[in-house]
Parts: structure tokens; C-alpha cells; sequence
């Protein structure tokens, strides 16, 4: 199967199966003399990983990243580097019952379709498990956009029907990972904490929205027409599981405006640098980016896999009931927000290392 891969300059590709040994991610194209920092992927690794808190699944791996190439006596030699995480906590056993029966929602009826084959063992390549590989590499994607100061801020801003009245720049976005939920502002975040407590009771699941901001990103990337930095943002956003909407800057509200409401208008700042008014454009024009804080939302729907009975087909259409087993999240955005800022730091280091020699 093709598309396992993801970028242009700075690419990954990531490999593995949710219940199979291990899984991981190859970066190439990352330059030589990067240092790492192996508490900071480990940290970034620990934001996303199982069991983490009363809200998520209770699967327990430690997401311990093993770095196997690519780096020497601390910094990136230019050469492929190769992240492993192992599966400790695997228990296939689990999903006996849908060898043969499609859950609702899932990828199962979709994979047996176009390949003939699927690994039912909580999906294999289709389970969320494969985004430990992408905050891994975005961890080192991380380090490198510190260089040019880049920095990528997510939260969680909804959840169900509970959102943060505030937009972004109200926000102290270093409160967010102070609670469970991931939410900057503590009483909202009390609010989506006691529901996903209460939903999860019923054995349902809920939804919600993962904002993201991106400062200090310099003017100039994006590569027009089919590379447009928020058309990669776009994309990167919603090859991520359970995603079903993107929006960045106004989005679908700037519809209901006119243009001269909208218009950002431009002006010089303190030092003499171009900038804007307003910000409906979310830091992009023209696919590229103007220096502007980029932000956008990110849209999950809820977690497919309920604790309740639902009836299904199997795959030579027999009727059968499914009665769900296994561990899983009753809200996935907390454990997304470290996801979606990984996926945002790929595609920065690939536009930014297009701009640039392949060297620090």
C-alpha cells in the first residue's frame, strides 16, 4: 500500500501496526547538526500516550522512543533517522470477535474492499496507535522550528457541545496542559472534564475541536498553486484519525461577512516590518504565509468504538450484534492536541527547509 509518507524535503514515513511489535517513523531530509533532545520528544511523547489520565483509554504503554540511525553523539548526521516505539501493552485477544464483523464507523468493511485483507487487530495501520510515530517525528520537526523561533500552540477549545467563548489571543495558552482535558481556561476545562466523565458512564463517546496557533512563523512559505501552505496544513490535519473538518482563520464565519469587513488591512509595524490590522486571513494570503499568527481549528467526531450493543454486518453479510471490548478514549481531542501540533510542525520544517540550504 502506497501513502505512508508525508512531506517533501523534510519527509517521514511511518510504519508499524497497533498490536503488532513496534511501531515508528523514518525521517529524511532532516538537516545534519540538529541537536536532540531526547527529554523533549520524550515529553512530547508522554502528551500523547495511552492511560495517561482518567479520561482516556487505560491501555499502558510508555511510548518509550528508541532512536536506531540518523543521529550521533547527540546531533543529526543528514542521514535517514529511523524513531521506534514499541507495543508493550498489546492484547489482540481483544478483538477476536471482529474477525469477521465490521464495526460501525471503523475502517474495517473500507480496508477488506481495497485490499483484500485487514488486520483486526484494533484496526492495525487504520488505528489512532500510528499517530505515536507522527509526535515523534514532530518532536524533532519541533526542535528544528525553534531554530528560525517558530513556535506551535494546540488546545482543546471544544468539546460536545462545551467551548471556550474566548478566541486564541484572549487566551494564557500555558494553562493547557495544567488539566486533563488540555483546555487553557480552567473553568471550561472543569466543564469538559465532567461530561466526558458522564458520557463515558453511559458508554458512549463525544466529539469535539482542537485549536491550533503557530507565532513568530516568517513571511514567504507556501508554494503555489498545489502546495499552498494552508492547503499541506489542510491535508495534514485531516489524514489524521477521526478528523472530519479543517478551518483556518475565519473559515466558514468569513463567509458571512462582506469584503470590507474582511480585508485585512496593511500597515507597518514598530520596526518598520509589514503587518496587518486584523488577522481574517489566519496568517496566510495567496497560499503563503505573511508573518501573521497562523490558526486554525481542527474538528473530531466521536470516538467510533462505543460500550454499547450496535448491530453490524460480517463480511459475507451475516446480521450479528457487536458488543465492543478492548480500551479506548470516550473523547479523543486531549490526547489529539500533541497530534495536531506535531502534524503542524511537519509541515512548517518542509516548507521552511524548502527556503533553505539543507544545512543549520
Amino acid at each position: 500500500m502506497a501513502g505512508n509518507s508525508f512531506g517533501q524535503v523534510f519527509r517521514i514515513t511511518t510504519f508499524g501496526e497497533s498490536h503488532g511489535e513496534a511501531i515508528g517513523a523514518v525521517i529524511d531530509g532532516c538537516p545534519a547538526g540538529l541537536e536532540i533532545d531526547l527529554a523533549v520528544l520524550q515529553s512530547e511523547m508522554d502528551r500523547r500516550r495511552p492511560g495517561q489520565s482518567a479520561i482516556t483509554t487505560q491501555r499502558k504503554e510508555s511510548d518509550t522512543v528508541r532512536i536506531l540511525s540518523g543521529v550521533f553523539e547527540g546531533k543529526t548526521m543528514g542521514t535517514p533517522i529511523t524513531l521506534q516505539i514499541p507495543n508493550e501493552d498489546a492484547n489482540p485477544a481483544d478483538y477476536d470477535q471482529i474477525k469477521k464483523a465490521y464495526r460501525p464507523s471503523h475502517a474495517d468493511y473500507t480496508w477488506d474492499q481495497k485490499y483484500g485483507t485487514r488486520d483486526y487487530r484494533g484496526g492495525g495501520r487504520s488505528s489512532a496507535r500510528e499517530t505515536a510515530a507522527r509526535v515523534a517525528a514532530g518532536a524533532v520537526a519541533k526542535l528544528l522550528l525553534r531554530h528560525s523561533g517558530v513556535e506551535v500552540h494546540a488546545y482543546v477549545s471544544a468539546v460536545g457541545t462545551i467551548s471556550i467563548a474566548k478566541e486564541y489571543h484572549e487566551l494564557d495558552l500555558s494553562l493547557t496542559e495544567t488539566n486533563v482535558v488540555r483546555c487553557p481556561d480552567p473553568d471550561t476545562a472543569q466543564k469538559m472534564t465532567d461530561l466526558i466523565q458522564e458520557v463515558r458512564a453511559t458508554g458512549d463517546t463525544l466529539g469535539g475541536i482542537v485549536s491550533c496557533v503557530i507565532r513568530h512563523c516568517p513571511a514567504g512559505l507556501g508554494d503555489p498553486v498545489f502546495d499552498k501552505l494552508h492547503a499541506d496544513l489542510g491535508k495534514a490535519m485531516l489524514s489524521i484519525n477521526a478528523v472530519k473538518g479543517f478551518e483556518y482563520g475565519s473559515g466558514f464565519a468569513g463567509a458571512r461577512t462582506k469584503g470590507s469587513e474582511h480585508n485585512d488591512i496593511f500597515t507597518s509595524g514598530p520596526t518598520g516590518q509589514v503587518t496587518t490590522k486584523t488577522n481574517h486571513s489566519g496568517g496566510i494570503q495567496g497560499g503563503i504565509s505573511n508573518g501573521m499568527d497562523i490558526y486554525f481549528n481542527v474538528a473530531f467526531k466521536p470516538v467510533a468504538t462505543i460500550m454499547r450493543a450496535q448491530q453490524t454486518v460480517t463480511d459475507t453479510g451475516a446480521e450479528v450484534t457487536l458488543h465492543a471490548k478492548g480500551r479506548h478514549d470516550p473523547c479523543v481531542v486531549p490526547r489529539a492536541v500533541p497530534i495536531v501540533e506535531a502534524m503542524a510542525a511537519l509541515v512548517l520544517a518542509d516548507h521552511l527547509l524548502r527556503t533553505r540550504l539543507n544545512r543549520l
